[in-house]
């Protein structure tokens, strides 16, 4: 009878084993359970983390930052006054004002008005009493020589587009390194919670034992001693139970730091919820390396970064090396035409009515502008050696991550190997107890090595889902689609 009980009981917990984890019991999450799957965490994490809605704030930096450049573009109204009056006369009244309108190219448009009086009035200044000693002016300016090209007004505005660009590969770097956080702490909570369930049955196994050996010590059919055995692995079992429950609830308060509800109020787990299991924890095929070196070469957040300074860079070249042409500035106004001071239209007279003027000034020696060219050409290069370096530690520790994640792999199928020997071997304990060649010790002993394995094999999966984050993080792309 002590040996029929026996074999029955420990039959039981034999073929619970992990052999194939989708079919175990440990992992058929109650009714009670809330389940939270890695795609559900990660939206939480995404919509309404604080550090996502820090990141946000670098897009509206930059568009502020943008909105800033244009602002040298806005029309500017502009406007003189001036006044002489000594001994009872006046010397002179000067009014000049206008609008100017500058644009994206090189060409300034500017309409404006004077209003010149004065007993002893500048002859350059004289306007006629014909409109109330009024004058319209209408023209453009234009530079031909330096600012022809590209200015700082038009660079500016260029290096604010990039910096944009630049704010949302940093947006991207940030949020991926949170990502990247989240997935392990995860994983950690998926080890702890599914080890603690682990724990919990191996310890209901081990007072059942320990129940049924001292009902049978205490009808005289067993020893004193397997008694003592099996209350030595119910103490060993609940002791292993304690420490997984502790580490249940840390890796729970841990995982709650991430989650947020939509009012900014932080959301905290209970142990009712239940991270889910990987539907698939299929080894990742060959060519996901070279995809993942791909696109870290077209988008890594960091290259995106370094090849945008570059540009930044570019434009301040071009910006400094306009700088080395001439100063030649051209201006044309016309003079009361189309229209005059009082409204009536006029045709148009070019080689008359008007005012024409040129500006022109070169440094002799150009050291300054030559000395900021080649300081620009410098810096270019020091971010170029910058790009080149980063670029290779990218692409060596994509393929650092991806080599630890085959070892992970090949570990993963390994340790589900040693489970179904394990149970092979705890078949054949019961096999043997069963002929009368074994004991509740030797049982013990195998029993124990099978739990350690299932445990291990939880912790391997969750390590080979940590590193298929790490694989992803390295190339810049976040997981899942994300």
């Amino acid at each position: 009878m002590k040996k029929v009980w026996l074999i029955m009981l420990l039959g039981i917990c034999g073929n619970s084993a992990l052999a194939q984890q989708g079919n175990d019991s440990i992992f058929v999450l109650p009714d009670t359970a809330k389940p939270v799957t890695l795609e559900n965490f990660y939206q939480l994490v995404i919509r309404y983390h604080p550090v996502v809605k820090q990141t946000n704030l670098l897009s509206d930096v930059a568009k502020q930052e943008i909105r800033l450049a244009r602002g040298n573009f806005d029309p500017k109204i502009e406007s003189e006054f001036l006044l002489k009056h000594y001994n009872n006369t006046e010397y002179y009244r000067l009014f000049n004002g206008g609008i100017k309108f500058p644009t994206a190219s090189p060409v300034t448009p500017v309409i404006g008005v004077e209003r010149n009086t004065g007993d002893r009035l500048n002859p350059e200044h004289y306007i006629s009493g014909e409109y109330n000693y009024q004058q319209l002016y209408a023209g453009i300016s234009l530079p031909l020589g330096q600012g022809l090209l590209t200015d700082e007004r038009r660079t500016a505005l260029k290096q604010a587009e990039l910096f944009r660009d630049m704010m949302e590969a940093e947006q991207v770097k940030l949020i991926n390194k949170l990502l990247l956080e989240a997935a392990k702490d995860y994983w950690q909570w998926y080890y702890s919670y599914y080890n603690y369930r682990l724990a919990t049955r191996t310890t209901a196994v081990a007072e059942e034992i320990f129940r049924r050996v001292r009902m049978n010590f205490e009808g005289g059919e067993l020893a004193t001693m397997d008694t003592v055995q099996a209350n030595i692995t119910l103490l060993e079992r609940q002791v292993n139970m304690q420490e997984a429950l502790l580490a249940l609830k840390n890796s729970t308060i841990k995982i709650s730091t991430y989650l947020w509800d939509s009012t900014m109020n932080p959301v905290d787990l209970s142990l009712q919820h239940a991270p889910v299991v990987p539907s698939s924890s299929m080894l990742l095929s060959k060519n996901i390396l070279e995809e993942l070196i791909s696109e870290a070469k077209l988008n890594h957040p960091e290259l995106r970064k370094l090849n945008l300074k570059i540009q930044q860079l570019e434009l301040d070249k071009r910006l400094a090396s306009e700088y080395m042409k001439p100063r030649l500035n051209v201006s044309y106004y016309m003079l009361n035409q189309p229209f005059t001071p009082e409204g009536t239209s006029n045709s148009f007279v070019l080689d008359d009515n008007y005012k024409l003027g040129i500006d022109f000034s070169i440094p002799i020696f150009l050291r300054k502008e030559r000395a900021k060219v080649a300081q620009t050409r410098l810096k270019i290069s020091n971010t170029t050696y910058d790009r080149d370096i980063t670029r290779r530690q990218i692409i060596n520790d994509i393929q650092a991550a991806y080599n630890q994640l085959l070892n992970n792999g090949t570990i993963l199928q390994q340790q589900r190997a040693m489970v179904d020997n394990y149970n092979r071997l705890m078949s054949a304990e019961l096999l043997n107890l069963e002929n009368g060649e074994s004991d509740l010790f030797k049982i013990n002993v195998q029993q124990e090595k099978l739990f350690n394995a299932q445990s291990k094999l939880i912790k391997t999966i969750a390590e080979y889902e940590k590193q298929k984050s790490v694989l992803y993080w390295s190339a810049g792309v976040r997981p899942l689609a994300f």
